[in-house]
């Protein structure tokens, strides 16, 4: 062979090599692109109708019944129908295979076959669901997206009161937003990343006009280390009631501010009549809930309780929202942690101690999402289920973010920080922090 033609074949396949480097370090969706994405595709193609059959996904119309002599003998069709593959479409690490059922057909079948399916293609995932009548869409992730998220390109900027905490199973961006679902339960047993979901929000609304308002029973050890950037802090079940209470009246003067205007709701209002939104954040809900069993004590979390339940019923369309985390909950804290959670449409369960915790969070929504939610193990710290308007729900794992970046960050937007009237009574009167 030619020196020089071989000099020139070696080194672009050196230049074709660094390519593919830099494109998995920097660009793993281009690298998917390139490198996995066809042999996936062949594979998928090759061994659909192996495993539709082996997985009870093909269907026959005839009997399964014949007459041998004078028995009748029953056994499986020979002749069986396989439902045949619409499309397959790339995704950022996996892919989307589309499938049309045949009459008779219904997902189920196709959800209990995900794990099998998941070892047939080699891929690390795979998840079904059926977008239409007819069709179920299987979407396979050739490696596990969480094991090191990246923040997703273009979410800089985001709007008023939504806060990129992480990123999804699916590749895109994790996004909290208040103004689509206005109430979030976060649950998480200890070092499962309930925290740094926490200061994650903090972090992304400091900036934002937007008042944060903090609830910390257990004397402020987590949230006051944001207490800058926080317009009221309560560090004690008393300090809460204070504080729910005086919130609660400030929605009772939304309410006639919006009537007076004839809105439905503060985003209705010109822009500078329009009250500063809130965000509450509680952590350690269970402290809100639990007695001593004394007269006193038991009055005191009713009140709380009652207050929680009127800010969820009320506050979505004024401007008032809430985070409520804790390590479980359940109707054992009180009869009012039921009629709370009801009012919590979004839901973001971390690794739980206890299978109840998980039902209670994610069970009255998706009761699939409850056993996934159990499988995530104490490695996984940040990785969570959380609800999704677009597939119902998702895997997820929130940046990790140290503490001390968070607190600078509340320090550097502390002149921020709105000045919320309708609490100088009971900060005066020292009932908050």
């Amino acid at each position: 062979m030619n020196p020089i033609l071989l000099a020139i074949c070696l080194a672009l396949v050196a230049m074709a090599l660094l390519v593919v480097s830099e494109l998995r370090g920097r660009r793993p969706d281009w690298y998917w692109y390139v490198t996995g994405y066809v042999p996936a595709v062949i594979r998928v193609v090759a061994t659909w109708r192996k495993v539709a059959r082996l997985n009870d996904l093909a269907v026959s119309y005839g009997s399964n019944r014949r007459a041998l002599g004078g028995l009748a003998v029953k056994g499986t069709p020979l002749r069986l129908r396989v439902p045949r593959l619409k499309g397959v479409r790339p995704l950022p690490n996996g892919l989307a295979v589309r499938v049309r059922l045949l009459p008779g057909q219904t997902p189920l079948p196709f959800i209990e076959a995900s794990e099998a399916i998941a070892h047939a293609w080699r891929m690390h995932a795979v998840r079904v669901i059926s977008p239409r009548r007819g069709i179920v869409l299987i979407s396979a992730t050739a490696t596990d997206p969480l094991k090191d998220p990246q923040l997703p390109r273009g979410t800089e900027g985001t709007p008023l009161l939504s806060a990129v905490v992480g990123a999804l199973e699916t590749g895109g961006a994790w996004l909290v937003d208040f103004r689509r679902e206005p109430h979030w339960l976060v649950v998480g047993a200890t070092r499962s990343g309930k925290s740094t979901l926490l200061a994650r929000l903090v972090m992304q609304l400091a900036p934002q006009p937007v008042a944060l308002v903090g609830v910390d029973c257990k004397g402020g050890m987590e949230l006051g280390l944001f207490r800058k950037r926080l317009s009221a802090l309560a560090t004690s079940r008393r300090e809460a009631v204070t504080l729910f209470g005086a919130l609660v009246v400030e929605i009772q003067r939304r309410m006639a501010v919006c009537r007076e205007a004839a809105a439905r709701s503060i985003w209705e209002l010109p822009a500078e009549e329009r009250p500063v939104p809130v965000v509450v954040l509680v952590d350690e809900m269970a402290e809100l809930y639990l007695t001593n069993g004394s007269k006193d004590d038991r009055a005191e979390a009713e009140q709380c309780s009652t207050y929680l339940l009127r800010l969820g019923q009320l506050g979505a369309a004024l401007g008032v929202h809430l985070v409520i985390a804790g390590q479980r909950v359940g109707s054992d804290l009180g009869p009012g942690v039921t009629a709370l959670r009801a009012q919590l449409g979004g839901r973001i369960c971390h690794r739980v101690n206890d299978p109840g915790t998980a039902e209670m969070t994610l069970g009255d929504l998706h009761k699939d999402a409850v056993a996934v939610a159990q499988t995530i193990n104490a490695g996984e710290q940040g990785v969570a289920v959380t609800t999704a308007d677009t597939v119902g729900w998702v895997r997820a794992r929130s940046h990790f973010t140290t503490l001390d970046v968070v607190a600078r960050m509340a320090a550097q937007y502390a002149d921020r920080t709105p000045h919320l009237a309708f609490l100088d009574d009971a900060t005066e009167a020292g009932d908050l922090s």
